[in-house]
């Protein structure tokens, strides 16, 4: 009896000693307070050496320089008079027209987009560049316009003409030059015909300035606000965005959603200038296959956007997830840039777990970032509720 009793003891002991420990009990497992550690990162580079708003100003030529020399800007042609046609039009809903356009992206180049314009605008209105990704469609535009769904997921997730121009907005999403009535011979997105036109420009390049071009034709109605454009786009699009927010100034608001990834702590940096299919920056390939990266990376390029407004969106286990999450530590240190010179309301990232899509919690977030930053203020206040 008595050997029972003590058994039964030492376990009691045994028990409350675990769970005591399991508490915190523990001098092994006590947590103490201390002061929030130093963030590093190999991201830092971006801000090295630099203190002030003054000292950013000159690294930032320096990169705008790296910039256009990495999508070979001087490469370009001249950029040709508009002459914007317009082939359809179509009210929809009757909020808003939708029209099918083409204009002049080159001498002897016209680029396809659909042009969405609210019925109700009185005034001037903001305006955005819609960018699409690299949909399996001949025509991804019918996505932009939400005519067909997106072919992978069925959805209508990606129907940002209708989604911005019910929300007050003119929309302008161009085709992308190797896709829509543009695509090649040899199949949508390639771009081997591209490089033999252009053999020492870059696909980046080529985009950017047709991008660039767009915001001219917005630009061009008498229904756009002319200083509040807006960019945003998915995939490839979302790409798009930031290089394009990169390159020209009258970008006020951009959204990348899903854009690609960084040069470096990328395991297939090669893709940025692959053998076939998409080619982005075709020069790049002998230094990626050796291991070197370009003297500029994306984080960079982004922090070029700053002051301007700029989101970024992405999902966590959008390809790479350790690559993912070193996206957040580069996008922390953009962060910083922003700080540094006074606008960091203007910076924002938002990570999610639903992969490469652009999921409804991603939509709204995107076009209430670019309402809150491209319309009037009273646009977006909230209001007391009448007794």
């Amino acid at each position: 009896m008595a050997d029972s009793l003590h058994r039964i003891t030492l376990l009691a002991c045994f028990v409350v000693a675990f769970f005591a420990g399991a508490a915190g009990g523990d001098d092994v497992t006590k947590r103490r307070r201390s002061d929030p550690p130093v963030i590093r990162s190999t991201w830092d580079d971006l801000l090295e050496g630099i203190k002030s708003r003054e000292d950013w100003e000159p690294r930032r030529q320096v990169l705008k320089q790296r910039y256009l020399e990495l999508i070979r800007d001087d490469q370009k042609p001249m950029r040709p008079p508009l002459d914007l046609q317009v082939h359809e039009t179509k009210v929809v809903d009757g909020i808003y027209k939708r029209l099918y356009i083409s204009y002049n992206v080159e001498a002897d180049e016209r680029a396809h987009a659909y042009l969405g314009i609210p019925l109700s605008i009185h005034g001037k209105a903001p305006a955005v560049v819609a960018l699409h990704g690299t949909y399996p469609s001949s025509n991804p535009l019918k996505q932009e316009a939400g005519l067909e769904p997106e072919p992978l997921q069925k959805t209508y997730d990606n129907a940002y003409v209708d989604h911005l121009c019910r929300r007050g907005f003119v929309v302008i999403a161009p085709e992308h030059f190797v896709s829509g009535e543009r695509t090649p011979p040899e199949g949508t997105y390639d771009t081997t015909r591209f490089y033999q036109k252009h053999p020492d420009w870059t696909a980046v390049g080529k985009f950017t300035f047709e991008h660039s071009i767009a915001i001219d034709v917005l630009q061009s109605l008498a229904e756009v606000d002319a200083a509040n454009i807006g960019a945003m786009g998915h995939s490839l699009g979302g790409e798009g965005t930031y290089f394009l927010a990169a390159y020209d100034d009258r970008v006020k608001a951009s959204v990348c959603n899903c854009g690609g990834t960084t040069f470096r702590h990328y395991r297939e940096a090669d893709k940025w200038a692959r053998e076939r299919w998409y080619v982005y920056l075709k020069h790049l390939r002998p230094a990626l296959l050796a291991g070197e990266l370009p003297p500029i990376d994306i984080h960079e390029i982004i922090a070029l956007i700053a002051p301007r407004a700029y989101l970024d969106v992405s999902g966590l286990n959008d390809g790479d997830p350790l690559t993912q999450r070193q996206r957040v530590l580069m996008l922390l240190k953009v962060a910083d840039v922003y700080e540094l010179i006074g606008a960091p309301q203007n910076f924002a990232f938002f990570t999610q777990g639903r992969g490469h899509s652009v999921p409804y919690e991603s939509r709204e977030l995107i076009y209430g970032f670019l309402e809150a930053h491209l319309k009037p203020a009273d646009a977006t206040r909230s209001r007391r509720v009448p007794e």
